[in-house]
């Protein structure tokens, strides 16, 4: 018995656009001294920024978006 490799493609746009609508990514960085937690979506664009981890990761689950660290 012959194997077929799985041969469906995904666009670049496509793989950009999975997760968009279900998850953020939080990431730490400093501004002005201070750390602030950014808030991206999937595909990278920014949705906010916050004085605290927990404020991020509630403004996440407010938003119906799953939140994920980024170091």
């Amino acid at each position: 018995m012959q194997v077929q490799p799985y041969s469906k493609s995904i666009s670049v746009e496509a793989l950009a656009a999975l997760g968009t609508e279900e998850i953020a990514y939080v990431k730490p960085d400093r501004v002005d001294g201070q750390i602030v937690y950014f808030v991206f979506s999937a595909n990278g664009e920014q949705l906010g920024g916050f004085a605290g981890r927990d404020v991020a990761f509630a403004a996440c689950r407010q938003h119906e978006l799953e939140p994920v660290s980024v170091h």
